[in-house]
């Protein structure tokens, strides 16, 4: 079997640990990232794992794909260190605010920037979007198939492959002919952790830093121009629910509790031989 060029798109999110620190502006209703530590987007982890190990069975290239601020090359550094040969990063004011739709846009510019590729993978969705939207849209951006929610993978074929794809009730199993974007979910493998040797090894591979200009994309197709959604407001929800705690002997709160359920309708009334009166 041939080697194959595989592309991984990745994205830097703030630490699910410090997820309390991030804020909104008030002004932009854009999130604020500056000063909480972030890290590589759990499931994305699992789709550069997946492509590590079918370039250990197959050989070939592993090349990451990213949008985000300056602050996202820290993670970027990581994954070469765990294993990605070169890393794009598309870095660049004009993609502030973009949504799923102006992302997939700049995901799809750099995969085409990167030249060939046979297999594009990603999670299947973001930490904190989870929208599950930009695998598929990058894939018809692409102009190639796609499949979602992926928990297994194989080669049947030089260029086939079949995946196991979750449902809510289940899992269907279904083919997909290269080229292909697949999205993966964390139960397809456990990513590997970062070695001494890695790290050496990442010094001398290529972080490439590059602008929408770079990429050729036109800066009312990306970032807050290019989206076609806006956040208008944020609000919590009214809670009109209220708690109350019953006291006292654990028989008399029992009995306080049914009375209460039974005078709010929510219990039927029994009749002594135990049928609804």
């Amino acid at each position: 079997m041939r080697p194959l060029d595989i592309v991984v798109c990745l994205k830097s999110v703030p630490d699910p640990r410090a997820v309390g620190a991030v804020t909104l502006d008030p002004r932009t209703l854009m999130v604020k990232k500056e000063g909480v530590p972030r890290v590589i987007s759990p499931l994305d982890k699992n789709a550069l794992e997946t492509a590590l190990q079918i370039r250990e069975k197959r050989g070939g290239s592993v090349r990451v794909v990213s949008m985000g601020s300056a602050g996202a090359a820290e993670n970027l550094r990581e994954a070469l260190a765990i294993g990605a040969d070169e890393v794009l990063f598309l870095s660049d004011p004009l993609c502030a605010g973009a949504d799923t739709l102006a992302t997939a846009r700049a995901l799809a510019a750099g995969v085409r920037y990167l030249g060939r590729f046979d297999l594009v993978l990603c999670g299947a969705r973001s930490f904190y979007g989870s929208s599950g939207q930009v695998g598929p849209q990058v894939a018809e951006l692409l102009g190639i198939p796609h499949v979602t929610q992926a928990n297994g993978l194989e080669f049947i074929a030089e260029e086939t492959l079949s995946i196991s794809s979750g449902l809510e009730v289940g899992y269907a199993i279904v083919e997909g002919h290269l080229p292909l974007l697949v999205s993966v979910v964390k139960e397809i493998n456990v990513p590997r952790g970062i070695s001494l040797l890695g790290i050496v090894a990442a010094r001398s591979k290529p972080l490439r830093v590059v602008t929408c200009a770079d990429l050729g994309l036109s800066p009312d197709k990306v970032g807050l121009a290019g989206s076609a959604t806006r956040m208008i407001g944020v609000f919590a929800p009214p809670n009109k629910r209220q708690g109350r705690i019953l006291g006292g002997p654990a028989q008399e709160a029992v009995r306080t509790l049914v009375a209460e359920l039974r005078s709010a309708g929510a219990l039927p009334m029994l009749s002594a031989h135990g049928e609804g009166g």
